[in-house]
């Protein structure tokens, strides 16, 4: 009796401590989440009015949804339904998309131009206006259509999939589609203008290059004879990061900049120096080596190896 009582003694015990301690841990984690809460609500309360119940722009969750089931699709689900199943045959929808892309981009150019870039901003320190101006309204709109245009860009790498390409879905390509969007939820929640704008200017430009390129490679052999400015995207790549980080590294050298947002300053140039070394340690291990050089450089054996990097696309073949 005295053993049954003493083992039901412990078992009290045991039990009524392990009930204080999960009461004590549900009590942090509220504190947690409440605190949590608490620094996410003052954090928006800096946050742009105008662009609050736009689309997706409510929180960041719906996108990091879509982020991540993108990255799982592109690197797991999509590799595994393929992988018994024939390439598809997309080439009327790569037509279709690559056009698009390029008219897209072309629209986008003009609204950053009319509203901002061309009208009024001084390529210097530029502050991002929140009022309900026509032309400040303008800017945000076509900032939140450049974030929404990176969704619909995704596709380059389910077609990479859908085609069993898997191999130009490289860690560049992946990691460039999925930190553009993220990064500019907050700038079109926070900072929808401004000097750190001009990159997605520049982006755009850039893109109806690109995108004609890969539309007329996916109408087939005939139009090679046009690609013969092939050899210059690399330079044009480039030349892109170049100027973004000489552009918002001006910054830096302001006595006086009243740019709202520091810290999307500090993001874009990260951006641009990770991005350019990221390229050049590729061009190095798949070019200069000869590890991955595509197909016409190979039959042809071009004299300047010149093929770069697109949206962390390595190949420029991409519909060929």
């Amino acid at each position: 009796m005295e053993e049954t009582a003493v083992c039901f003694t412990e078992v009290f015990h045991f039990s009524r401590q392990l009930l204080l301690q999960t009461s004590f841990l549900k009590m942090e984690f509220d504190y947690l989440k409440s605190s949590a809460t608490l620094i996410y609500n003052e954090f928006l309360q800096n946050a742009d009015r105008r662009t609050a119940s736009w689309f997706l722009m409510s929180s960041p969750l719906p996108q990091t949804v879509i982020i991540a089931a993108y990255i799982y699709f592109v690197h797991s689900l999509g590799p595994r339904l393929m992988e018994n199943r024939k390439a598809l045959d997309l080439r009327g929808v790569l037509i279709v998309y690559n056009f698009g892309v390029v008219a897209l981009s072309l629209y986008m150019c003009y609204e950053f131009v009319v509203s901002g870039w061309g009208t009024g901003y001084t390529f210097h320190c530029d502050p991002v206006d929140y009022s309900d101006s026509p032309q400040g309204l303008r800017m945000a709109a076509t900032c939140w259509l450049y974030y929404f245009s990176k969704f619909i860009e995704m596709l380059d790498t389910i077609f990479f999939v859908l085609r069993k390409r898997n191999s130009q879905v490289t860690f560049l390509h992946v990691y460039h589609h999925s930190v553009m969007p993220f990064t500019w939820w907050f700038g079109v929640r926070f900072s929808a203008g401004g000097m750190g704008t001009f990159h997605a200017l520049l982006n755009c430009i850039v893109h109806v290059i690109m995108y004609t390129y890969y539309g007329l490679t996916a109408l087939g052999p005939k139009y090679q004879k046009y690609l013969w400015w092939k050899k210059h995207l690399t330079t044009i790549q480039l030349i892109q990061f170049v100027i973004v980080t000489s552009h918002i590294s001006q910054y830096f050298f302001m006595k006086d900049c009243n740019y709202q947002f520091p810290i999307f300053v500090y993001i874009i140039a990260a951006y641009g120096l990770i991005f350019l070394f990221l390229f050049l340690n590729f061009w190095y291990h798949a070019y200069t080596k000869g590890k991955r050089l595509p197909k016409v450089l190979q039959n042809q054996k071009w004299e300047h190896h010149s093929n770069g990097l697109m949206n962390g696309n390595a190949s420029h073949d991409k519909e060929e």
